[in-house]
């Protein structure tokens, strides 16, 4: 393995294929949550693999029985308590997004167990999205007071439709993998067991494929997603300033003490 991957701390690195480099997200014991060391690691990750001549497409995937449970509470609260904090995870947050619309390899998200939050993020923004049927997948912002970013504005409409991504995002319901598949928000859903071998065998046709052609396609095809950047950017925006404001307050202390939450009924905007 290069020692450009040398440095990850909760990102690990195999190769299935020669030319394949697998990403296994794993934070021990936490379902694989994103914290303040994982965040900036997934953003500098597809820089890296860009520039790595070995590397012809990428597979994503997570520890054990979970893709990625999105962002701690830890890391939550820091955001809540510390301007500077929150602003350098909104920068994260945004290039994450970028980073991975404008990485020059295509990217197979590999997903079984839950996906939620900062983790949905990466296995929807991958240029194919593989999950387990029994996959569970959450956006969960508006279930805890905040307004949906991240990842859903500048991609939910284009895959699933704008019906269905209003219903899902504003109601924050768990879909699960097959469900996902019926509805268009993933390219495909397979038995659990089979999950790890249709992802290599995918991106081992494409790392064995014309590799200017397959890219050219993805960066054409990643306009759809450049041009809803200003819808992105709005969203990301009016996210963190929600964190700032009761809603959330309410919304992740509802989670600690395992209640429903009670929020305010009504609002200025």
């Amino acid at each position: 393995m290069s020692d450009l991957y040398a440095g990850y701390r909760r990102l690990r690195f195999d190769r299935p294929h020669p030319r394949v480099l697998r990403i296994t997200i794993d934070n021990p014991g936490k379902m694989n949550s994103i914290d303040e060391v994982m965040h900036p690691e997934m953003v500098r990750v597809w820089h890296d693999i860009s520039g790595d001549d070995s590397v012809a497409c990428v597979i994503l995937t997570g520890a054990g029985d979970a893709f990625c449970v999105g962002g701690n509470f830890d890391m939550v609260q820091e955001m809540v308590d510390n301007f500077d904090v929150r602003m350098k995870n909104l920068r994260e947050a945004r290039d994450v997004v970028y980073n991975m619309i404008n990485c020059t390899k295509p990217i197979i998200s590999a997903v079984r167990g839950p996906a939620v939050g900062g983790g949905l993020v990466c296995a929807l923004l991958a240029d194919i999205s593989i999950v387990a049927r029994t996959a569970k997948l959450i956006d969960g912002h508006t279930r805890i007071g905040l307004a949906c970013g991240d990842h859903a504005a500048i991609i939910w409409p284009i895959l699933c439709g704008m019906a269905r991504a209003k219903y899902h995002l504003l109601m924050c319901n768990t879909i699960t993998g097959e469900e996902a598949e019926r509805i268009g928000l993933v390219s495909l859903a397979v038995d659990d067991a089979e999950l790890d071998a249709k992802a290599l065998q995918v991106a081992t046709q494409l790392a064995e494929g014309p590799p200017t052609a397959i890219r050219l396609t993805k960066y054409t095809m990643n306009h759809w997603l450049r041009m809803a950047g200003p819808i992105f950017d709005a969203s990301l925006a009016f996210e963190f300033h929600a964190f700032t404001g009761p809603e959330l307050r309410e919304g992740i202390a509802a989670v600690k003490e395992r209640r429903k939450p009670v929020f305010p009924t009504h609002s200025a905007f």
